[in-house]
């Protein structure tokens, strides 16, 4: 077992002897604060402290880091407080010993909100101390180390916490050999059949593999050797959770991925490396695509080396990393590599510790912005994955979106009928347009309308497939639905002004149509007129070339052409049905032309303010024809009425286009009516008449 002279000793290799004094003294503290405490698995508790502070003096971190991980359970664990330390081992400690500390304080309302606010709190200290997330790393590595006397759902909960957060953070921060430890054991405890199923097949396969390695390896060290470049070439072993990654993500077999060798040559300089590459070249062919230079462009973390794929002996594929023994060392313990602080205050950081600074900063804006705890654990995910987006439902539940989706996107992820309906949408209960490309950590609403449609315009900004496919789809099927219908009625009317029915058309007439047209069906016909792509009354004309046929002024047929200069299409909406008299506004639609609404429309109040889709329009003082308006009549029920009704409404000149009656109960109904009307005071006069009758509750116009 580790004792403190045995770390100690090791201590003295790269530290000061004052300094080594300073971490005794935090271990003996450390002993006496946790006198009479037990792990689970039955030894004195100090040993984990004790493990932790090795694992760091395994990277050579500086003595307060080694403080802090001997004295990181004190605060929570034995009631010590935060000055007590400051004031036994300076400020710097105390801060790291409070950044690593987890928060007991509050009672939290679950688990997962719990980590998450332990992660908030250590990416906070992280700021000012990177030094904090290292101790946090090797404390998670101990545990992890000694995970078998935890009960199994525990076991499975920190393992899960451990893939998903702390693996991730050693690799960002480049620490390569405690990330692929984490992995392992987080991958053993998380999965333990498809953990030991995959290392007895990895044993099978090293064996059968083993004479290979060493003829590629000798081959490879014979040609470095008579080209005068001083190399180590090492065998590089997958690892188990790596493949198990592949295989999932990739959808491949184990053989097929242990198919590929893989070699890591170590040499002294940045010149041998690119020597060394063109030694290997030569020596076998390589893959085109399949060369990386991380030497001139370095990752993000820090890490450094060349990649190349080559075509070995029997067409084995093989991997080769070319890197220096400092770029080997950064690759494997990355920002710990060099992190023994000047006493100065550690002013010597180097490029990538700057990096991993920057990346911390970045974490700390998003820990203000995100309100909460939960909200930035999945910010920080997003930051270490960020291909995706996470985003909350009103209830809590994630959704993961891709990068640059926006609400529309998030609504047929949801399902295809709300998609269908979003009229709008909240973003952390606050309106926002759905063109706003979403953030993680955002909470998303969606408002529905009943009867809304999907706007083409959503086109420009959806980009996950299911909104896009879901989209098209429904506007295809509903605008050749549309189209059809009002292009038969107004070809009916057009050639009604010729005495001829549509309905009754004779064979040759309808030939005659289709060839001049060159269209396919009546179908199609009655499409493009819908569409406004052909006038009605000029295709009745190719039935009566000298037939005198003029449009018609705003009747309930539009879409019309009005005379004017640039012959605008016009359509009626059916939201809100205006007729003459009603405050009136054009909006500009592709495919229908200039559709007109009632000025309080809701339909139109996201587009009210924008010019370029609005177009302020008027009643001409001669406008005449039939405009149809909905209305709702609550009536006690008696037999008759409708026939009375409509009796009623015929009198005063109204023609009525269809009826549908809602019986609330045995004494109540529901009429909604479509009829068709001149103008306002026609439409006032009508509902006067109806509201005088003896069986009538209430009675009102429908608008939206």
């Amino acid at each position: 077992m580790l004792t403190i002279e045995a770390l100690s000793h090791r201590l003295s290799s790269y530290l000061e002897p004052s300094q080594i004094d300073q971490v005794k003294r935090a271990y003996y503290y450390a002993e006496q604060a946790h006198d009479g405490q037990m792990r689970r698995s039955g030894e004195a508790y100090i040993t984990h402290p004790l493990a932790v502070a090795a694992i760091l003096s395994g990277m050579h971190m500086d003595h307060q880091s080694l403080m802090a991980a001997m004295l990181h359970d004190v605060i929570e664990d034995t009631g010590i407080a935060k000055k007590a330390i400051a004031k036994q081992f300076g400020d710097t400690v105390a801060e790291l010993v409070d950044g690593v500390s987890k928060l007991t304080q509050i009672e939290f309302e679950s688990q997962a909100e719990k980590q998450a606010e332990n992660f908030q709190k250590m990416a906070l200290a992280m700021a000012d101390d990177l030094r904090v997330i290292l101790v946090k790393l090797a404390d998670r590595l101990h545990n992890m180390r000694t995970l078998g006397a935890m009960p199994p759902h525990k076991k499975r909960r920190i393992a899960k916490e451990t893939l998903e957060i702390y693996a991730p953070i050693a690799h960002r921060l480049g620490m390569n050999d405690l990330r692929l430890e984490l992995e392992d054991r987080g991958f053993y405890s998380m999965y333990p059949l498809r953990a030991t199923r995959m290392q007895a097949a990895l044993k099978t396969a090293r064996g059968n593999r083993k004479e290979l390695v060493e003829q590629i390896q000798a081959a490879i060290e014979k040609r470095l050797g008579r080209e005068m470049v001083n190399a180590v070439v090492i065998g590089r072993e997958k690892h188990l959770y790596s493949i198990y990654q592949k295989m999932r993500q990739k959808k491949k077999f184990f053989k097929e991925i242990m198919d590929v060798y893989a070699f890591r040559i170590i040499v002294d300089s940045v010149d041998a490396c690119y020597r060394t590459l063109g030694v290997v070249h030569n020596q076998y062919k390589p893959v085109a695509g399949e060369f990386k230079d991380y030497i001139a462009i370095p990752k993000a973390n820090g890490y450094q080396s060349l990649h190349t794929v080559l075509v070995g002996m029997h067409g084995v594929p093989i991997e080769v990393q070319i890197r220096t023994k400092e770029m080997d060392e950064m690759a494997n313990t990355g920002i710990a590599a060099h992190f023994l602080y000047k006493s100065s205050g550690g002013d010597a950081l180097n490029s990538s510790h700057n990096r991993a600074r920057q990346w911390v900063q970045g974490l700390l804006e998003m820990q203000r912005r995100a309100g909460d705890s939960l909200e930035f654990i999945e910010n920080v995910k997003i930051d270490l994955f960020p291909d995706e987006v996470y985003v909350f439902t009103p209830k809590g539940k994630i959704i993961e979106l891709p990068h640059g989706a926006t609400a529309v996107d998030f609504a047929y992820t949801v399902h295809t009928d709300i998609g269908n309906s979003c009229v709008a949408c909240r973003i952390n209960g606050r309106l926002a347009p759905l063109s706003q490309p979403l953030q993680s950590g955002q909470k998303i609403t969606i408002i529905t309308a009943s009867g809304a449609q999907p706007n083409p315009n959503w086109l420009n900004f959806a980009i996950s497939g299911k909104a896009r496919s879901a989209i098209r789809h429904y506007l295809k099927h509903q605008r050749h639905h549309h189209s059809v219908a009002l292009g038969k009625r107004m070809l009916g009317r057009a050639l009604a002004d010729i005495d001829l029915d549509l309905d009754h058309l004779s064979e040759e007439h309808k030939g005659k149509l289709l060839s001049a047209t060159g269209l396919a069906s009546l179908e199609a016909l009655y499409e493009e007129v819908g569409l406004g792509n052909r006038i009605a009354y000029a295709v009745a004309k190719l039935l009566h070339a000298d037939a005198d046929v003029a449009p018609r002024g705003g009747s309930i047929y539009s879409p019309l052409t009005i005379d004017s200069s640039d012959g605008v299409l016009i359509t009626f909406a059916r939201c809100c049905r205006p007729i003459p008299g009603d405050p009136i506004i054009g909006h500009i639609s592709s495919g229908k032309g200039l559709v007109i609404h009632q000025d309080g429309c809701h339909n139109l109040a996201d587009i009210r303010d924008n010019p370029e889709k609005t177009s302020l329009v008027s009643w001409a003082p001669t406008v005449t024809g039939e405009f149809l308006v909905d209305i709702r009549v609550e009536v006690e029920s008696e037999r008759g009425i409708i026939a009375t009704l409509a009796t009623r409404i015929t009198e005063q000149g109204g023609n009525i286009e269809n009826i549908h009656v809602n019986e609330r109960d045995a004494h109540n109904s529901v009429i909604n009516l479509c009829i068709g009307v001149q103008n306002r005071v026609h439409l006032a006069n009508i509902m006067r008449r109806i509201r005088n009758m003896s069986f009538v509750i209430r009675i009102q116009r429908c608008k939206n």
